[in-house]
């Protein structure tokens, strides 16, 4: 459920100002795990009473909203130049548009508990499609026995061994294309957006932005407005918008700058626990044995993906 539109190498200064006292960054991690858990519980919700690209545009107005407003105190300004506006066009439709949609349909037809899970497999389409597009990132033996090891765990879920019975595969691979748009959308933001002298505030507060437009125009060609207002899946839009997208965000700015990017993307690790605990104990799912099975063996693939060979030290030059 990632969203965030990172630049790395800026360098940040020492400020003066004697800094805020936050919240233990634990607590933060543990709130930010809880808000994308529930996500997918909250689209469930949201599309019983609304249409899967109204749901979709309702959850990037919210969002969007919060980050004005963060931007507003922060007094933030959106990025200029029509070359960053054109990449991050591209980056809202790959990391918010698109996944954001897909999951939304895919939860027409498939429970909470699976949508949370084919998420999870991110890490793993990001190790594959990095083997070919990013050459600085070589693979090692641990990191491909990580993605089959993770991709065994994907059949596992989906009872491979049974045929895949009782599973609908359209929702199945609307799911897992989502998650597979992530990556993608990070491979085109690292290799466009990498070194830009914009905030991050202000990049992903222009990404969302974008992406509201973008479904704004795609939402009234493929719906039609709903007859009635229902109350409870509004409520989850809402909440899907204001915190899992754009508290979520925010809280995860400042978990990246406090103990850095690595940790914080271990969040990912929780968020099908989550989500399948969710979808059981307040949705009623069904739960069987090779669903968290198959969950802890694609997690631990995911994790092996993300382990980087140690580099060796330089040797000294004789004198």
């Amino acid at each position: 459920m990632t969203t965030v539109t990172t630049t790395p190498g800026r360098v940040a200064t020492a400020s003066p100002v004697r800094p805020r006292r936050r919240i233990d960054w634990r607590l933060r991690f543990a709130a930010l795990s809880l808000i994308w858990g529930f996500s997918f519980l909250l689209i469930k919700v949201g599309t019983q009473g609304y249409a899967p690209f109204q749901v979709t545009l309702g959850r990037l107005v919210f969002g969007t909203a919060v980050l004005a407003a963060a931007m507003a105190v922060r007094r933030e300004r959106l990025p200029r130049g029509a070359r960053t506006w054109g990449h991050l066009a591209v980056a809202a439709f790959l990391l918010n548009a698109l996944p954001f949609s897909l999951f939304a349909y895919a939860e027409l037809t498939i429970p909470s508990t699976l949508a949370g899970i084919c998420n999870a497999t991110s890490p793993l389409w990001g190790m594959a499609l990095s083997l070919v597009a990013l050459s600085e990132d070589r693979p090692t033996r641990v990191r491909v026995a990580g993605l089959g090891l993770g991709f065994l765990g994907v059949l596992t879920v989906l009872g491979a061994w049974q045929g895949f019975h009782g599973l609908d595969a359209t929702g199945t691979a609307l799911a897992l294309l989502a998650s597979l748009s992530y990556p993608i959308g990070w491979i085109h933001v690292r290799r466009t957006l990498a070194g830009t002298s914009h905030s991050h505030l202000s990049m992903t507060g222009a990404q969302l932005l974008l992406a509201t437009v973008q479904l704004a125009v795609v939402t009234p060609l493929f719906t039609t407005l709903p007859s009635g207002v229902p109350v409870v899946p509004l409520l989850a839009i809402a909440a899907l918008g204001a915190l899992g997208t754009g508290l979520a965000v925010l809280l995860q700015y400042g978990l990246v700058a406090e103990v850095g990017p690595t940790t914080a993307q271990m969040v990912t690790y929780f968020i099908p626990v989550i989500a399948t605990a969710a979808g059981v104990a307040l949705l009623g799912e069904s739960l069987t044995w090779s669903t968290p099975v198959g969950a802890v063996v694609v997690l631990t693939g995911a994790a092996l993906t993300q382990v980087r060979p140690k580099s060796r030290p330089q040797p000294r030059p004789q004198t």
